[in-house]
């Protein structure tokens, strides 16, 4: 079956970027002109899907809104006759019934968020992009994995390799044979000791995933700190569909940390037309001044 329906959990407080979220969601963090979760949005549309499923929480109103028309802004372009900037705001716009939105009440970790979502995607595989990771490639991530889920089926993620010392801080695969750019799950273990990690190819924020995770989840075992892991449930379909990660065209920035954050910024301005010149220019005048 095609990928119809894709997953956001973005119920999450965004502490790793306070003050700047204390009174905006994370989501709404812009890179260059446009906010992490339109990014996210735009993927999984690029990608082919047709209905898009926030999972959200308290104070989270922003992204509703930025999903919806802004009739006294776009009255205010008509009249002012800004055809360009009018026609540019409502391009990106899901139609009328695309958007989806359902709460995750309690904060128990993002294989319970992904759980929130179960009676709207029902039997059939979905997304899951987490708008904190965000990917500067030619072909659109999620795309890379809807075609590889075209020819595998079962599930597919995306995968990248980390410094070993940092195998502590994602899910982590047991690799199996290769296929170009596709590596069979043998395991999956979630933020492993650098000691005994499997491998260092970490999972990334981009899933497909089969229907058949759903027992799992609703198992609501808890696994690394405390939470319900979406790892720990992928990791028991290993074996009874088909499982792999695959190396994705494009270079992830992660948006949750600082560093991160400005270096898509910067990654994100200098590869488009209308500012990248006259960035690499701000660039190349701040650095002397950096290295003082």
């Amino acid at each position: 079956m095609k990928v119809r329906k894709a997953v956001f959990p973005v119920a999450g407080l965004g502490t790793r970027s306070l003050p700047a979220t204390k009174a905006i969601p994370k989501e709404m963090l812009p890179v260059v002109d446009k906010p992490l979760i339109q990014y996210a949005v735009e993927e999984a549309k690029a990608a082919g899907c047709e209905q898009f499923i926030f999972v959200t929480g308290r104070g989270k109103t922003a992204l509703e809104d930025h999903f919806d028309h802004a009739y006294e802004l776009e009255a205010t372009l008509e009249r002012r006759g800004k055809t360009r900037e009018l026609e540019a705001l409502k391009a990106w716009l899901p139609r009328e019934g695309q958007v989806v939105y359902t709460r995750q009440q309690e904060p128990l970790g993002l294989g319970h968020a992904v759980l929130c979502a179960r009676d709207i995607v029902g039997d059939e595989p979905f997304a899951v992009l987490l708008p904190d990771d965000i990917v500067l490639s030619k072909t659109p991530c999620l795309q890379q994995l809807t075609a590889a889920h075209d020819r595998t089926g079962g599930s597919v993620v995306a995968v990248m390799d980390v410094p070993r010392d940092q195998t502590n801080r994602y899910g982590i695969l047991q690799p199996g044979g290769v296929d170009g750019s596709l590596t069979e799950i043998l395991g999956l273990v979630e933020k492993p000791d650098p000691a005994v990690a499997p491998s260092t190819l970490s999972i990334i924020g981009r899933y497909v995933l089969s229907a058949e995770i759903w027992p799992f989840l609703e198992e609501r075992k808890k696994g690394a700190g405390g939470e319900i892991q979406l790892t720990d449930a992928m990791a028991r379909l290993v074996g009874r569909v088909p499982f792999h990660g695959l190396r994705f065209e494009g270079r992830r920035f992660d948006c949750g940390e600082r560093l991160g954050f400005l270096e898509a910024n910067v990654a994100f301005g200098l590869s488009r037309a209308d500012t990248g010149g006259p960035l690499a220019g701000i660039i190349q005048n701040l650095l002397p001044k950096a290295a003082q």
